[in-house]
């Protein structure tokens, strides 16, 4: 699973070929969600309240490098990173 950002111990990932909708993988500690980017939103799982607030603030703020970066999976191209919050 590449990782596309990390920040304040937050991993973000992308699979290839994952199912839609287009979505990616944050993980903190032993927990993971996964988050809509169209909507940011969780779709699965759990994580601190304090770090999704970051999770989601970020996908707002990338949301377009991560499409980008979703239709690169999905064609198995190359994942670009993605600035880390600050």
């Amino acid at each position: 699973m590449p990782v596309v950002s990390e920040f304040f111990g937050i991993r973000v990932a992308m699979f290839y070929d994952d199912h839609l909708p287009a979505h990616f993988h944050a993980v903190y500690g032993e927990h993971e969600v996964i988050v809509d980017i169209a909507g940011a939103h969780i779709i699965k799982g759990i994580f601190p309240v304090n770090k999704l607030k970051l999770v989601l603030a970020w996908c707002e703020l990338h949301r377009e490098e991560l499409i980008q970066n979703w239709d690169r999976a999905r064609q198995h191209g190359p994942l670009l990173g993605i600035e880390p919050l600050r």
